[in-house]
């Protein structure tokens, strides 16, 4: 049987201590209640400190949570809760559109994909829970940079690499993209991740009317394009299904 890893068990018991007893504790009482030298946890706390876990205040040096932990927490419900409020709405615009449907989040530097509804039909298809995909050539990943700040940096940060030779690498043409995306409330993808294939995608909101994910439907460009245009009545779609998750999670009317 593998053995626990002792610095990571002494860092889950620091941040166990500090989440169960004063908001502040000090150098001295978390070495001494955890049973520590104070080198010890003084290069643990250190290492929580430097990854956002835990943080120091400059006043009195004793340490608190910091705020990646309760955005971690925060995302991790975030994510349980959207999944559920969409279950029904993705469904519906499954069977509306005829094409697959994917809600996707930020993770890592890409949209991963936490739902995935299959095209109502015969074919043979691929579950695609837990896939990677790009944030600046996919429908769901430009909607992900457009209205949340923090994909948007990644976006422009990470190499934007070209699948096609319709995808999008320039900087300041990406941010052309990510405007229009902005005015017209929802993001298209049409050949610049996959040959032959193209998507649609629109925003979720939450109750504090922030982004906390996309949901677009995907399927082949003869089907979604009509005289080389994206059909109107699939955007609209998109769109009222965003809309109606965004409302089931608390944005109101919007």
């Amino acid at each position: 049987m593998a053995r626990n890893i002792q610095s990571l068990e002494r860092a889950a018991a620091m941040l166990r201590l500090l989440a169960g007893g004063e908001r502040r504790l000090g150098l001295s009482d978390i070495a001494s209640s955890l049973g520590l030298a104070k080198g010890t946890a003084h290069g643990i706390l250190r290492t929580l400190q430097h990854e956002g876990f835990v943080e120091q205040d400059d006043a009195s040096g004793r340490y608190q949570l910091g705020a990646e932990l309760l955005r971690l927490g925060t995302t991790y419900l975030d994510v349980h809760e959207l999944r559920a409020r969409a279950l029904v709405w993705t469904d519906d615009l499954a069977r509306s559109s005829g094409e697959s449907v994917h809600l996707g989040v930020l993770h890592q530097h890409g949209v991963l994909i936490v739902h995935h509804v299959f095209r109502p039909d015969d074919s043979r298809q691929v579950l695609e829970i837990g896939a990677m995909q790009p944030l600046h050539c996919t429908a769901l990943g430009k909607v992900l940079a457009a209205y949340d700040p923090v994909a948007h940096s990644e976006a422009l940060e990470a190499e934007r690499k070209a699948f096609t030779d319709r995808t999008v690498c320039d900087a300041a043409e990406f941010e052309h993209i990510l405007d229009l995306t902005r005015a017209r409330g929802y993001a298209a993808d049409v050949e610049e991740t996959w040959e032959g294939v193209a998507s649609i995608a629109a925003p979720v909101h939450d109750r504090r009317r922030m982004p906390v994910g996309a949901v677009g439907i995907t399927g082949a460009v003869e089907r979604l394009c009509r005289d080389g245009e994206l059909r109107p009545e699939l955007i609209a779609a998109v769109r009222d299904c965003a809309r109606a998750v965004s409302r089931d999670l608390g944005a109101g009317r919007f």
